[in-house]
């Protein structure tokens, strides 16, 4: 989960992916490479992702504007992904774009998490 002290100040905008996987034991690895191409793009700001056994997960990318959603939606490996998911990955997926007005966040004092951006 981002460190809410590590994102902006909003305005800024998330993407939330949520999907249902088909039966596929290719799926991971692919992922990993995606986040972390998403990472070195410009106007990332984070990711939260969470799958259970079932195959339902929800990824949210927090992006700087709309732009750097764009670019991202069109970068090439990305696309090639995209296009791989739909024949092979999921049985189902839902975009939803939404920009971020107000964010805020709590961590007890002296607690350590997985909180990354």
């Amino acid at each position: 989960m981002p460190d809410p002290m590590a994102l902006p100040e909003p305005p800024y905008y998330m993407v939330t992916f949520s999907s249902q996987l088909a039966p596929t034991d290719t799926y991971g690895p692919v992922a990993d490479q995606m986040e972390a191409l998403a990472r070195q793009q410009e106007g990332f700001l984070g990711i939260e992702s969470a799958r259970g056994e079932d195959g339902f997960g929800i990824t949210v990318c927090y992006w700087q504007d709309l732009g750097a959603i764009e670019r991202w939606k069109q970068q090439v490996d990305h696309a090639v992904v995209q296009r791989r998911g739909r024949e092979e990955w999921y049985k189902a997926y839902h975009v939803t774009v939404a920009r971020v007005e107000r964010a805020y966040g709590f961590q007890k004092s002296g607690e350590t998490g997985s909180m990354a951006t």
